[in-house]
């Protein structure tokens, strides 16, 4: 497949493929994605902005350069920015592919970084030589005051030119905890989310601390995605319980947000409100509790991302979405098409809620028989 290699978040060419709950594949415009949701659905963003996550500066006990790509924390607070966990790499910049940037000096517990206004000390090395925890000695305002003036976006060599950290922030960005933008996000808008709800749907959103996508080593990529706190609202785990209770679908905008609601749910599927870290595993093995549905970008296999998605469905079908999105033309990465993956196991989830809240002469068998028909009204191929 190829990678989008220009910053444009909503292309009009944009593309949508669509892998049903019965694993069926079709193409749409990413511009009908309002038409593929129902009454009753709730449809969760995460309304995380992005920071200027990327610092160049010195290893001072070498003066080799470096770049600190800065890739996980313990907290959304504010407050909270003196210690991270990062990833190092030496001389070079975004031109250079991940893979072929050269390591950094060794480093140490101790060692002292100078990175342009900040400076930070290594606390540890974490598993991998390019992997460590920091913690900065600025005060909290020269921190953010510092990231904000000498930061840049994290990047990767398919951006041929420097992006600007505007053009990572979705246009519900709030709170600056993403270290990568959340970029399944590109898929809305103010209009897009106004038709959601013409539709009888429910818009809500989590924050979640997106992680970093890839480090360019096999080694240390085995270690993603890292921990990541988040927090959701109550009011979002309101409407998650309330469309679950009519039987209606909890629809993810990325990955950060399935990580977020499973690792909030308990055992019955109730979604709880507050703060957490998420630190599970989503993958092949794993049971979804809430999330029915999730819009993702186009990934490559073997990704932290990609695995994900094979909660949703099987490798079979994810097979058969590679090959008709890379026979397609589709782009990948996060300016590129999207993905809108049903998880497999709805109809199953979905005949369970109906039998429970049903009225006594309405059946399952009815009212699955009416969402198909609904299904194959919205699900044409383009």
């Amino acid at each position: 497949m190829i990678g989008a290699s220009v910053p444009i978040q909503r292309s009009p060419d944009a593309r949508l493929l669509v892998v049903d709950d019965y694993g069926d594949v079709t193409h749409h415009a990413r511009a009908d994605f309002p038409n593929l949701v129902r009454e009753g659905d709730t449809v969760v963003a995460n309304d995380a902005a992005t920071l200027p996550a990327s610092l160049f500066g010195v290893h001072l006990p070498t003066g080799n350069p470096i770049e600190l790509r800065l890739a996980a924390r313990d907290s959304l607070s504010p407050e909270r920015v003196t210690c991270f966990t990062a990833v190092v790499f030496g001389s070079g910049d975004f031109r250079t592919p991940t893979e072929h940037r050269p390591h950094p000096p060794v480093l140490q517990a101790g060692d002292a970084l100078q990175l342009g206004p900040l400076r930070a000390v290594v606390l540890r090395v974490i598993k991998h030589q390019r992997l460590v925890d920091v913690r900065f000695q600025n005060p909290v305002g020269e921190i953010w005051e510092g990231l904000s003036r000498y930061g840049r976006p994290i990047q990767y060599a398919h951006l041929p030119e420097p992006i600007a950290i505007w053009d990572t922030w979705t246009r519900i960005a709030s709170q600056p905890v993403a270290f990568e933008s959340p970029s399944a996000g590109f898929i809305l808008d103010w209009t897009v989310i106004r038709l959601l709800r013409s539709r009888g749907a429910r818009f809500a959103t989590v924050t979640h601390a997106a992680g970093i996508s890839s480090t360019g080593d096999l080694e240390l990529d085995q270690l993603l995605p890292f921990d990541e706190p988040y927090n959701i609202p109550p009011h979002t785990a309101t409407l998650i319980a309330a469309s679950r209770r009519r039987g209606g679908r909890v629809i993810a905008i990325g990955t950060t947000v399935v990580r977020a609601l499973e690792h909030a749910a308990d055992r019955e599927g109730t979604v709880r409100s507050g703060e957490g870290i998420a630190t599970q595993r989503i993958g092949s093995l794993t049971a979804l509790r809430v999330v029915d549905a999730v819009v993702s970008g186009i990934h490559e296999r073997g990704t932290s991302h990609y695995e994900l998605l094979r909660a949703f469905q099987d490798d079979d079908t994810l097979f058969r979405m590679d090959s008709e999105a890379e026979a397609r033309g589709y782009k990948t990465h996060e300016f590129g098409d999207s993905a809108f993956i049903l998880h497999s196991g709805r109809n199953a989830r979905f005949r369970a809620s109906l039998e429970a809240n049903a009225e006594p002469r309405v059946t399952a068998d009815l009212l699955l028989a009416q969402s198909a028909v609904a299904r194959s009204s919205t699900g044409a191929s383009r």
